[in-house]
């Protein structure tokens, strides 16, 4: 049965797998392996001229990551896929696709603060510059655009405030300008939201968060949705134009609807190296097999650990769609309406330093730098995770001095809304 015919919990059992042809195994195997023997002379020049599909090499393919990025291609609904290291490599081998020297990207304020730092600093030594719009505002990305600018990419829900992107009035700007339009999915999953139903040309994912979902293994995903045209558009010129090392061969026009993901491979992955391992590609599709399970009682722990945090007294503000009078409300309802995630924010009258004794009272949460784990995580960003940015960034990311971030985990709510109580009471 092709993955069409198939329902979201069965595709992330099965989808790409299917039991070891030589061993009988059903589990997907981990080929743990840094090369694989070739049949014959021409069968090895077919692999290295993108003639035939096939393992080189662990660094480009792998069987193990193979089947991982089948199965995510297929929960969103992609046309392929390609696993990396981590999140941050998935964002930059994308960027690398299709940006040169001078280039601009439109990105959304609310984003993840490793992502805003890499963005603003790290990409500049490729003579890349990132605009920054308001996804508050989508007529704000419209304002950006120049003819420099080659790319539009929103979070579907932001970390860390949980704020949930209007994706078709973006996607809506992005394709009146001819631009890819790219949305990290990491917080919502393809169970909450899928980012191609509303008009994007690529997913990316941060793997190490809810689609590995145990907190043990990092990795990143690079989506490809088919349906950007590439071909004869000479602002892309990875995919469009004659790439010497392959004998002029044109992306666009030999791969169609998964030129973007095999350039990201054969033209990224190659010569950039940030090469995903089989064993953590194992991990993260064990992950996966549960994904619509735990995705499920993520938002509806989140959904009652945010009610009750909203009545509580030492509480100023929480921010999370899930609520009823949330600001973000209607658009959760009408992006991801089975529930808006694990991941939300507080504000604590007590400021910064109320903040710090909260995450040091906790018992049951961890505090740490994640999310997306099957136990309950709780973080103060403006002291961590964002504390590089500066105080108007903070507050433009949603992470200010009296933020709170919790990513609310599988545990009986009643026992982290107890542990939540008593290190407020304290």
């Amino acid at each position: 049965m092709s993955s069409s015919q198939l329902g979201f919990n069965t595709l992330a059992v099965h989808a790409g797998a299917a039991p070891d042809p030589t061993t009988g195994a059903r589990t997907t195997p981990i080929y743990q392996t840094a090369s694989f023997v070739f049949n014959d002379v021409e069968h090895a020049a077919s692999l290295f001229g993108l003639q035939a599909a096939g393992n080189i090499y662990t660094r480009l393919t792998n069987p193990t990551n193979a089947v991982l990025e089948e199965r995510v291609a297929a929960l969103e609904g992609g046309t392929a896929a390609l696993s990396v290291a981590s999140g941050h490599a998935a964002q930059f081998l994308a960027f690398h696709s299709l940006l040169q020297p001078g280039d601009e990207f439109i990105a959304s304020r609310k984003l993840y603060g490793g992502s805003i730092n890499q963005f603003g600093n790290s990409f500049k030594s490729f003579g890349w510059k990132v605009v920054w719009a308001d996804s508050d505002a989508p007529e704000s990305f419209e304002k950006a655009i120049t003819p420099k600018t080659k790319a539009i990419f929103v979070e579907s829900i932001a970390n860390p405030g949980g704020v949930i992107t209007d994706l078709k009035a973006i996607s809506e700007i992005a394709q009146r300008h001819k631009l890819p339009f790219i949305v990290d999915n990491t917080l919502a999953t393809p169970y909450l939201v899928r980012p191609f139903e509303h008009g994007a040309d690529i997913i990316v994912h941060s793997a190490t968060k809810f689609l590995g979902g145990h907190g043990n293994s990092l990795g990143g995903i690079i989506v490809d949705g088919g349906t950007f045209q590439w071909t004869g558009d000479s602002r892309y010129p990875q995919l469009s134009q004659p790439k010497a090392e392959y004998n002029g061969l044109v992306f666009a026009e030999t791969f169609g609807n998964v030129a973007f993901a095999l350039a990201c491979r054969a033209l990224g992955l190659r010569d950039l190296g940030p090469a995903l391992s089989p064993f953590n590609a194992f991990q993260i599709l064990t992950g996966i097999e549960t994904l619509p399970l735990r995705m499920q009682r993520h938002s509806d722990n989140a959904l009652a650990t945010a009610e009750f945090l909203a009545k509580h007294p030492k509480i100023e503000w929480v921010s999370y769609p899930g609520l009823e009078g949330d600001k973000y409300h209607a658009l959760a309802k009408q992006y991801c309406p089975k529930g808006a995630g694990a991941v939300f924010t507080i504000g604590l009258k007590g400021g910064y330093d109320a903040g710090v004794k909260l995450v040091s009272n906790l018992k049951l949460f961890s505090h740490l730098a994640n999310i997306g784990d099957t136990r309950s995580l709780i973080i103060h960003p403006a002291s961590t995770t964002h504390k590089q940015l500066s105080p108007e960034q903070l507050r433009e990311a949603g992470a200010g001095p009296e933020v709170v971030r919790l990513s609310i985990g599988i545990e009986d709510v009643a026992d982290l809304i107890a542990d939540l109580d008593q290190a407020l009471n304290s």
